[in-house]
């Protein structure tokens, strides 16, 4: 006999919609704090789950096809069409088995020069003394190096800097429909007027209309060349061009080789330029931390650039980032929506429920790390990720549809941050205002700016 989910501890549903529009993150830790299990919340006409409890995670992130992508995850078609993001189904579970092999680990292996060559590159313009916006710098260096590695273009060619502009418009408009969205939300329990302009909204749609267009003239422009001059190479868009369906034979279609590529260019620089932003901060906050990992980097590397062989040597560079993940995970939280009515531990989920997991929350529980808003790399000794239970530290998600590229991002990771730390010390200006901002990934709201010292 199925429970009654209504039943279960909640907050009230006007005031859980007035804590998540001004302070996501903070309302979701709270709900994390106070309430168990499922968190049943009435939102005007749409019901929400909040999931606190790392069994109940990893049961919908493990049944895909019952749970699938929320309908603002869905909103990203626009740009990154029916990619592995987006998509459903059938058509994601073959797409996802022929991208799978692309991102065998001899295959990123053979990017960590072009990472280490791109992030000395961006050194030589950095200078003893300057003050800079990190977070600025990490988003266009991993953007370099995803045009490159992705489609093999390099930053000055003219197809590298149009998807950059794209992207910087694409940010623009989700960025301008999430404060519609909270405006109108606000409105609606009285909190405020909506004060959106519809001009305003029509001028940034057609500017990210015409962004779409210009993305896919560059990007068509390459697959085309490529097709008609019979050219593959060993970037990622060449691996996934020759890459055939075991069952039928076929390729990937010109649509979906654009879908996918969009796909890998927005995930692929996002969460590793956040993460190196975030972990930035926390080793200028934590200079014991700090002076313990250039200790590593001095003994491992001394002074040199680090390669892929010198990978599982770096363990408390490791360390510093699973730490910054469990702490600033770009990817703070999930949510999907029940395609159909579903048994959770007794209680229905009614088909049309959104259904929220929140790495932000289960990272900072307080029954699975000790202190767990403090910055402590070492808390990952002794395979700490392997004994906790899934749901509880999951970055990368989990699941059927866990990150395909996570060991892409995490080898980039590693090898920026051991190049630069080489070189520079990165000290927080002070005074300045370092806040997270809940968008496609968890970001510095205005940036952190850094004034950088010079190693000897």
């Amino acid at each position: 006999m199925s429970r009654d989910l209504m039943s279960l501890p909640r907050p009230d549903g006007i005031t859980a919609l007035r804590e998540m529009s001004l302070d996501r993150l903070g309302f979701l830790q709270r709900c994390n704090q106070q309430y168990e299990g499922i968190v049943p919340l009435q939102l005007g006409d749409e019901l929400v789950c909040v999931l606190n409890d790392p069994g109940y995670i990893t049961e919908v992130l493990k049944r895909p096809r019952v749970f699938i992508k929320d309908k603002e995850t869905q909103a990203l078609d626009g740009l990154v069409g029916k990619g592995l993001v987006t998509s459903e189904g059938d058509f994601w579970a073959r797409q996802r088995r022929l991208a799978q092999p692309i991102f065998r680990q001899k295959n990123i292996d053979a990017y960590a020069n072009v990472m280490v060559e791109y992030t000395q590159r961006m050194l030589e313009s950095w200078q003893d003394g300057a003050i800079r916006d990190v977070s600025t710098d990490m988003m266009r260096l991993a953007l370099d190096i995803v045009m490159k590695t992705l489609l093999g273009q390099e930053v000055q060619d003219v197809a590298a800097q149009r998807i950059n502009n794209v992207l910087e418009i694409f940010q623009d408009w989700l960025d301008h429909n999430s404060a519609v969205a909270v405006a109108a939300t606000l409105a609606e329990i009285g909190e405020q007027q909506a004060q959106i302009s519809v001009a305003s909204s029509e001028s940034i749609d057609k500017e990210y209309q015409d962004a779409i267009a210009l993305f896919d003239e560059t990007v068509y422009d390459i697959i085309n060349y490529r097709r008609a001059n019979g050219l593959t190479g060993n970037d990622l868009l060449g691996l996934l061009m020759q890459v055939e369906d075991a069952d039928d034979g076929t390729r990937m279609t010109d649509q979906q080789l654009r879908d996918e590529s969009a796909t890998f260019i927005m995930a692929g620089h996002e969460t590793t330029a956040n993460l190196l932003s975030w972990t930035w901060m926390l080793l200028a906050q934590n200079p014991q931390v700090r002076e313990r990992l250039n200790t590593e980097l001095k003994t491992v590397l001394n002074g040199r650039p680090p390669t892929v062989a010198d990978l599982p040597q770096l363990t408390y560079a490791d360390w510093v980032l699973k730490e910054s993940l469990r702490l600033y995970p770009p990817a703070f939280e999930f949510a999907r929506e029940a395609a159909e009515d579903y048994e959770l531990d007794g209680y229905i989920i009614p088909k049309g429920t959104t259904v929220i997991g929140s790495q932000w929350s289960m990272h900072r529980n307080p029954r699975y790390f000790n202190e767990p808003e403090t910055f402590q790399p070492e808390r990952w000794a002794n395979d700490l990720e392997k004994q906790l239970p899934r749901g509880v530290y999951f970055p990368f998600n989990d699941g059927p549809r866990f990150c395909i590229g996570k060991n892409f991002a995490m080898m980039e990771a590693l090898l920026l941050l051991a190049t630069i730390s080489q070189q520079f010390q990165l000290d927080l200006v002070p005074n300045q205002i370092i806040e997270p901002r809940t968008s496609i990934a968890l970001k510095p709201k205005y940036g952190i700016k850094v004034v950088l010292k010079a190693n000897s």
